[in-house]
């Protein structure tokens, strides 16, 4: 299983005076400790975007470290996995200085602070990148996604090469949100941005083993005219996905209801998918860990969608739609109005196979499980299964009813903290 991190290091307070390279730190019943005044390799990692920007409101850390800390990241880990296109030091620094003077003058920001990977088909001007920046969101550099000319979407390319998964350099990370899945996993920065429109968040996530996050269609600018490409993060806990939707939707306190307790209706194929047996069963345990601790209820419901490649192809491509889409998407929508009449969630793998290699996925539909919700507009989560018996990283696709994205993030905070062996953070690396 894909294990999950240790709780973050709590970075000791540095409200007193420092001078060139060190800092003091009060600790208790003891003398006081002096340490360098820079953020560490080891603490920079263990920290999350929520984390970051608790510790920068409170002057704990400074945006200028947390920024300094992801770019030795990248310098560090990159050159193999070639998660970024290109980085952006200088920028990045004038922007950290920026949020520093912002958080001496008083004003809070949700993510001061925290560092970011920026898809490269997104951009700093993407309404979510804007979003994010004004939440104290510092991009560093734009992340890999597939050379325009492939056939196939579940890579990334750059200049220097393919990008690898941070779990084995012979896999793919996924995509088309190649490089910020595998940005956050190596743990070069806590958030990235994604843009999903056939589960191009949520493939790399569960390849990678983090989290994807596709909100419900509508909520966010869609990045198509079909309105199929929805802006969703990549992170390493629900807590991170929530704040991520607080900041580019404006809205609050996501995570603060009671423990939520569901019913779920579980599909390893949603009645059309070719899936992969060990892929089917590392989901299926990892959704039975869910209802052994009570946070799921299982309610055995049929499902048998129509298999939606037809429809989003023809979607995708602005055409007329002949009157056989027209039937299959209207039959589906039914479909799935029903049966969330019955349960609260869906679960399902989150990819039919493996990760493949950089050669291609072959005949396999990566996308098999993923397309039909954003054809159907509903909110979908991947959070990591842990892997199969060859190691191979898995995702468990849990998926709510229209606007019900708080439930999902709910759900997902919940689980990470009743089912600590389900891999709902990326283990070190």
């Amino acid at each position: 299983m894909v294990r999950p991190v240790e709780p973050a290091n709590r970075l000791p307070s540095r409200n007193r005076p420092r001078s060139a390279d060190t800092t003091t730190v009060e600790t208790t019943g003891a003398p006081a400790e002096r340490r360098p005044a820079v953020l560490t390799d080891t603490e920079y990692t263990a920290l999350t975007a929520t984390e970051i920007a608790t510790a920068v409101c409170a002057g704990e850390l400074s945006a200028s470290e947390t920024v300094e800390a992801a770019l030795r990241r990248v310098e560090q880990r990159d050159g193999d996995i070639r998660a970024f296109c290109e980085t952006w030091p200088d920028q990045a620094r004038r922007a950290a200085a920026h949020i520093d003077a912002q958080v001496a003058r008083g004003i809070r920001l949700p993510l001061a602070g925290t560092p970011i990977g920026v898809k490269a088909t997104e951009g700093v001007s993407s309404f979510q990148s804007e979003r994010l920046m004004a939440a104290g969101c510092i991009p560093i550099g734009s992340t890999s996604v597939p050379n325009r000319t492939a056939g196939w979407q579940t890579f990334g390319h750059t200049d220097r090469g393919p990008t690898t998964n941070p779990a084995n350099p012979e896999w793919s990370p996924g995509g088309s949100s190649a490089g910020s899945a595998a940005a956050v996993a190596a743990r070069m920065v806590p958030l990235a941005t994604g843009s999903d429109g056939a589960g191009s968040v949520r493939i790399p996530a569960a390849w990678c083993g983090i989290i994807g996050f596709k909100p419900t269609n509508g909520l966010l600018p869609a990045r198509d005219a079909a309105g199929l490409n929805t802006p969703g993060p990549l992170v390493r806990t629900a807590a991170d996905a929530a704040a991520y939707l607080e900041a580019v939707t404006g809205t609050s306190h996501l995570l603060n209801s009671s423990p939520t307790r569901c019913t779920v209706a579980w599909s390893a194929t949603l009645g059309f998918a070719d899936v992969h047996p060990s892929i089917a069963q590392t989901a299926y345990d990892a959704f039975q860990s869910l209802v052994e601790v009570g946070l799921a209820l299982p309610v055995d419901v049929d499902i048998a969608l129509h298999d939606p490649a037809p429809a989003w192809s023809v979607l995708r491509r602005g055409m007329d739609r002949p009157h056989m889409v027209t039937e299959l998407v209207s039959d589906n929508h039914q479909r799935l109005d029903e049966i969330f009449r019955s349960v609260d969630l869906i679960a399902t793998p989150t990819t039919p196979y493996p990760p493949h290699g950089h050669d291609g996925p072959g005949d396999h539909m990566s996308v098999a499980l993923t397309w039909a919700f954003n054809i159907s507009g509903h909110p979908a989560i991947s959070l990591p299964a842990g892997t199969t018996s060859r190691g191979e990283p898995a995702g468990l696709q849990l998926i709510a009813g229209h606007k019900a994205d708080d439930l999902l993030l709910r759900i997902a905070a919940d689980a990470a903290f009743a089912c600590p062996d389900l891999g709902l953070s990326q283990r070190r690396t």
